[in-house]
């Protein structure tokens, strides 16, 4: 074959390809599923082929050179090392986690009603009927809380403990509740029904009584830095559950075991994202919520930056990622 015949030939697929490679080496983070959409692997073959065959027929240097330089710089892509740990996590937690958020936008849509309404339910009766709290909690219970929110208290929100051993206790105890949220679900939804409007009734139940007996304020100040992180992570790991239930209640048209699995591996991802913003959310907690001292426009102003931040993140995370590809 002659190389005029030849390069008309091939010549569309060496300008593909290296189209491709230069807009990968624009933008690094594009993912394997991304790169696979040409069909990298036997594309590059391809060209490997079509260079043997210019060395092996006598083409010119022309040709030959940039079969051989393609081949290098596909070489250089098939065979890269992978990322390093730390880079697929910040990835994962960046992109891939809202994106998945936002996939199970009913399930996260209706987990929030689970949650939000029966708390704001309670707040606005126990307003109203402020003897109610007794219904919900203990004697023992009230005094507790009353003591951790007394604005005497030099450490808001807790009675004793360092910060140290409060964040560790924050990370149990935030990292249970949304464990069991979650795995909740595998109770064809129900469990996490049931966990997510206790909890909701438990928060409400408290911020209703501190605020109908006039303990409000340190309670607010207390709850405003760490809630974005912690109240929204609660609401993914309930969501991350009913997907769970939804699913073993309808698989659709695959059996419901393989549903499952799928559903578990999806609901791990989310899991997973939220214990992440359960840590922050405890360290906030434990060495920023606690200080009595802060300004309440300091405190209050730095708890709207936190929503806007976790809200944005959720709404946009990944986005420029898949657009970008």
């Amino acid at each position: 074959m002659k190389q005029e015949r030849f390069v008309a030939l091939h010549g569309k697929t060496w300008d593909r390809l290296q189209s491709w490679l230069h807009a990968l080496d624009r933008q690094p983070r594009r993912t394997l599923r991304q790169e696979q959409a040409l069909d990298f692997p036997a594309e590059y073959r391809r060209v490997c082929h079509h260079l043997a065959l210019a060395r092996g027929r006598g083409y010119s240097h022309e040709v030959t050179d940039r079969l051989q330089q393609l081949v290098q710089h596909g070489h250089r892509v098939l065979y890269r090392p992978p990322p390093p740990r730390w880079h697929r996590v910040a990835t994962f937690l960046l992109a891939g986690f809202p994106r998945l958020v936002r996939a199970q936008w009913r399930c996260m849509a209706l987990a929030a009603v689970l949650f939000y309404v029966p708390a704001l339910a309670i707040l606005l009766l126990l307003q109203l009927r402020p003897e109610l709290a007794h219904t919900f909690f203990s004697s023992a219970q009230l005094a507790q809380f009353e003591k951790m929110y007394d604005p005497a208290n030099p450490h808001i929100g807790r009675s004793s403990g360092t910060d140290l051993q409060m964040f560790g206790f924050y990370v149990m105890n935030n990292v249970g509740i949304a464990f069991r949220t979650f795995a909740s679900g595998l109770v064809f939804g129900v469990g996490a029904v049931y966990v997510l409007g206790a909890n909701g009734v438990l928060i409400g139940g408290i911020a209703g009584h501190l605020t109908a007996i006039g303990y409000g304020g340190p309670f607010w100040r207390f709850v405003a830095g760490h809630s974005p992180f912690e109240l929204t992570a609660l609401v993914i790991a309930g969501g991350a559950g009913l997907h769970l239930g939804l699913t073993l209640l309808a698989p659709g048209r695959r059996r419901r075991g393989p549903a499952l699995v799928a559903a578990g591996w999806v609901g791990a991802q989310l899991a997973l994202g939220a214990f992440a913003m359960l840590l922050v959310a405890a360290f906030i907690e434990a060495y920023w919520s606690s200080i009595a001292s802060l300004p309440d426009p300091l405190r209050f102003g730095v708890a709207g930056v936190l929503w806007l931040l976790v809200l944005g993140w959720l709404w946009r995370g990944g986005r420029a990622v898949r657009h970008g590809a």
